[in-house]
């Protein structure tokens, strides 16, 4: 069966959230190893391959890095045993000592399968641990290049699923007017029509450049600008032969040919692009702003415990979340008088939390016994209420007004509900 939507979702989230985890273990020395296996890579010459390179850190002359590569060797070992033979998709490892502050360090280990196959066997023992192999699968499908242009400036830039990137501005430095009179006024004319020419070449050269060698995943090619001179440049064919054949018709009319220029042309374009997921974030963000907008009527709650209060009696109709949030919810067990309780915490502040005194008998005896990552538990949560789930990237405007706003939650609901705070609201019957 294919994955629904929502699952692929969660499953993205999930494994950009491992990524950024093992990107945040760094080593003191060399001394953390990745190892990439292909599929149908042999496991018995990956552990010929790591015998050859434990004989080898012998020699590795500071004695805490050869104690702690030599072990990281020895744990690798171990783990790919446990393979008789490569997953589908292959796998990747990484294994060694992080350093955790006052020169003292923390063995880790992560096993992760990739969403795509690896096309390659990698060994490499460094500072930090090589992603860039899995980095390159946390891609959007969708990318479009933006050109917007005027006579005077011109930014080129991508949309990457959710994301607007500039790559190039260019000023044109072409004359807007002159004040030649009789015979000089033509040859005037035709300088700046020659300069004018010599700006677009430039445009579709720097068009080339940027958006030819992206081709293959390249979708289309969004043009933009105030007045005419989009209209020209377009008909004149400035643009490479492959490149002219990918431009999205209409051309649009934006006010602006800088960065915000870019941001604008992905706005007008929206009908174009229906279906788009950052078309999909901006209508979805902009109903939430309307429904928020009608205080007591309004269709919407923010925050954690508004949110929740609406999962609770089954008002949301669709849970939004911001894949920027970071958080945990963690349960806590006192060994002095067996109270447990649960936080929703960051990452950085589960330790303050632990070295705290109890919330019901005051002492310092605090375990953690479980931990979940807050987004997938909302998420799941949601999606058993029969709700919809969406995850909101950090990276767009949407998302960051999602994030600094509102916590990172928010929710569109079935029918208002009243906050906590407030008092609590039935259903409807």
């Amino acid at each position: 069966m294919s994955a629904s939507p929502a699952d692929l979702q969660l499953a993205r989230y999930s494994f950009q959230r491992k990524l950024d985890e093992i990107a945040a273990a760094k080593g003191r020395a060399t001394e953390l190893i990745s190892l990439y296996v292909s599929p149908g890579k042999q496991i018995s010459d990956v552990i010929a391959y790591l015998r050859n390179e434990y004989a080898q850190s012998s020699n590795i002359k500071s004695r805490t890095t050869r104690k702690n590569v030599m072990w990281a060797i020895e744990s690798l070992m171990g783990r790919v045993r446990q393979f008789k033979e490569p997953p589908q998709n292959g796998v990747a490892f990484f294994v060694g000592n992080k350093a955790i502050g006052a020169d003292k360090n923390e063995p880790v280990t992560f096993i992760v399968e990739p969403p795509e196959p690896l096309n390659t066997y990698l060994y490499r023992c460094d500072s930090n641990f090589f992603l860039d192999p899995l980095l390159a699968m946390v891609h959007e499908p969708d990318t479009y290049g933006l050109i917007v242009m005027d006579r005077a400036e011109a930014t080129l830039g991508l949309l990457r699923g959710k994301r607007v990137e500039v790559l190039r501005n260019k000023q044109s430095l072409v004359p807007s007017k002159h004040g030649r009179g009789g015979q000089s006024a033509h040859r005037f004319e035709r300088m700046i029509e020659h300069a004018a020419h010599e700006f677009f070449v430039r445009i579709g050269d720097m068009s080339t450049e940027l958006f030819l060698p992206l081709k293959e995943n390249l979708k289309g090619i969004l043009v933009g600008g105030p007045g005419a001179t989009k209209e020209y440049f377009y008909k004149e064919s400035y643009l490479q032969y492959e490149l002219q054949q990918k431009v999205i018709l209409p051309l649009f009319d934006t006010g602006y040919t800088d960065e915000y220029g870019l941001k604008e042309l992905v706005e007008k374009a929206t009908q174009t692009l229906h279906g788009l997921e950052i078309t999909e974030e901006k209508r979805i963000i902009q109903r939430l702003l309307n429904e928020i907008r009608k205080a007591e009527t309004g269709l919407a709650a923010y925050g954690p415990a508004d949110v929740l209060h609406a999962l609770e009696i089954g008002a949301v109709d669709t849970l939004l979340l911001s894949e920027g949030l970071r958080q945990q919810r963690v349960t806590f067990r006192c060994s002095s008088c067996a109270q447990e309780f649960t936080r929703t915490v960051t990452d950085a502040e589960v330790d303050a939390v632990l070295d705290g005194p109890c919330p019901k008998c005051g002492q310092r005896s605090l375990t953690e016994t479980s931990t979940e990552d807050f987004v997938e538990s909302l998420f799941r949560r949601a999606v058993a209420s029969g709700a919809e789930a969406r995850l909101i990237s950090a990276e767009s405007e949407e998302g960051e007004l999602l994030q600094k706003a509102f916590g990172g939650i928010a929710a569109l609901l079935r029918y208002p509900v009243v906050s906590p705070s407030a008092g609590r609201l039935r259903p409807p019957a």
